[in-house]
């Protein structure tokens, strides 16, 4: 009985820590699936707020992106910034989230995803949803860190 009962506890408790997290971060994702579904997108332009093809933000691209390999993120890239685990330039992989800081404003301002050999993909309030080297001046001058989900 004891045994039983300490079973439901633990199923009840493993239940409510899954559901509780509304922004879940721990799905098992395939890379080249979300890489896939980045560049499917490639092109579409910038749009202030925006989280669908007819226009992207920053944040809203990297949301809708990883909403399509099933992972919530939360629309904003400071508050994007606070997931995940630090991962250092030299130990980036696909799929995992760059941070710029690329305002006068404290804090992170711009939110891009790693696609392998030194390359990302963002939306850009100039060109829209673009790829870039991450070795180009503008951005190092600019990255505050990396993050993997």
């Amino acid at each position: 009985m004891k045994k039983a009962l300490a079973t439901t506890a633990l199923f009840m408790l493993l239940c409510f820590t899954y559901f509780a997290n509304p922004f879940k971060t721990e799905a098992a994702f395939s890379a080249n699936t979300l890489i896939a579904e980045a560049h499917k997108v490639i092109g579409t332009p910038y749009r202030a707020g925006g989280t669908t093809p007819k226009g992207f933000d920053c944040s809203g691209f990297v949301s809708y992106t990883y909403k399509k390999v099933g992972v919530s993120l939360p629309h904003s890239s400071s508050a994007m910034y606070a997931k995940g685990k630090p991962v250092s330039l030299n130990q980036l992989a696909p799929g995992d989230l760059l941070f710029f800081k690329t305002s006068k404003h404290k804090g992170i301002s711009h939110v891009a995803i790693y696609i392998g050999d030194g390359r990302m993909i963002h939306a850009t309030s100039s060109k829209g949803v673009q790829v870039n080297s991450i070795h180009q001046a503008y951005w190092k001058q600019r990255f505050v860190g990396a993050k993997r989900l």
